[in-house]
């Protein structure tokens, strides 16, 4: 092979196949580029919310690790046993951002301190360098693993709470399809701007594309081949829970959900067909979801404090978390 043939080939080897939102791109060597826009910081005493957290890592070989926050103001441990635990899933498009974070790790500062409960955020393994499921199988170990006392006599293993964002969203939805499927069930779960998706284009993505919005179609339709390569097409029920042939919602594995979406957020639609779809399956269970003017992807974290929205659904965050 000549000189230029061999540089060429190694260009096309390289070329640009997929870029979500200038915060990863993925070549066709297997290079991958992450932009993540946010400070990765420390777990830390934060005297704000009064709240500690640390990393704990829950499987060696692996190296799955977690968040693991709790409120100051319920010490010693004794006095800790009784409170309610979430997991949370960060979101990210399954190949970006982390607990560490510091959008997440902020706001489950503030969540913790508020709501008075434990939580646990999970540091599942990115696509694509760890193709999917991967990140449902980490996240699942994490539950597990808070499930089977983790948490160290921390906490009510009986009062468990499953939140994610976005791709994390997604993640819980499955992870609590996944517990009802062996009979199980958790208190309930709460999904921000849950990332769903289908081969049809329903609602607001028929329309003309929303100048401002985050999220395209384009790129939507183009991240699950990449990330998920044994993913049985777009409808596939892990993306898509309502399509044709998906199990029945009748059997999610929890009590109670909450829902946020921004009206401007390009998956709104597909929020509101499922919490009605999960309404009229027989699941029997409370769904309730808040729909904010105005706003789009994300909003609930990035605009918070300062946006009323944002500052309303962690009231209901916190409500919904001192329920149980």
């Amino acid at each position: 092979m000549s000189t230029d043939t061999a540089a060429a080939a190694a260009a096309d080897n390289d070329e640009l196949i997929y870029d979500m939102l200038s915060l990863i791109r993925i070549y066709r060597s297997g290079r991958v580029e992450r932009f993540e826009p946010y400070e990765f910081v420390p777990p830390s005493a934060d005297p704000a919310t009064g709240v500690e957290s640390e990393d704990i890592v829950i499987n060696q070989t692996t190296g799955i690790s977690v968040r693991f926050y709790r409120p100051l103001s319920s010490a010693p441990i004794g006095s800790r046993r009784n409170l309610p635990i979430l997991v949370y899933i960060h979101g990210g498009g399954f190949c970006v951002h982390r607990p560490s974070s510091a959008p997440y790790h902020n706001y489950l500062n503030i969540l913790t301190g508020k709501a008075n409960i434990l939580a646990v955020s999970v540091y599942y393994r990115l696509a694509p360098e760890h193709p999917l499921p991967i990140a449902y199988d980490d996240s699942w170990e994490a539950l597990q693993w808070v499930l089977g006392g983790g948490c160290g006599g921390e906490g009510d293993c009986d009062r468990v709470i499953i939140a994610g964002d976005s791709s994390g969203g997604n993640i819980v939805h499955n992870l609590c399809m996944r517990l009802g499927s062996e009979g199980r069930k958790v208190e309930g779960m709460v999904l921000a701007n849950p990332f769903f998706w289908g081969k049809d284009r329903i609602g607001v993505e028929q329309g003309k594309a929303r100048e401002g919005s985050m999220l395209n179609i384009s790129v939507l339709d183009q991240l699950w081949p990449i990330l998920f390569p044994a993913l049985a097409g777009l409808d596939d029920p892990r993306l898509n829970p309502v399509a044709e042939g998906a199990p029945s919602l009748a059997n999610l594995g929890c009590g109670r959900v909450l829902i946020c979406i921004g009206d401007m957020d390009l998956l709104v639609d597909r929020a509101r067909i499922y919490c009605e779809k999960l309404r009229d399956s027989g699941w029997g269970g409370e769904v309730e979801i808040m729909v904010a003017g105005g706003k789009d992807h994300g909003y609930f974290v990035l605009e918070y404090p300062g946006s009323r929205e944002a500052e309303a659904f962690l009231e209901s965050f916190v409500g919904f978390c001192n329920k149980v």
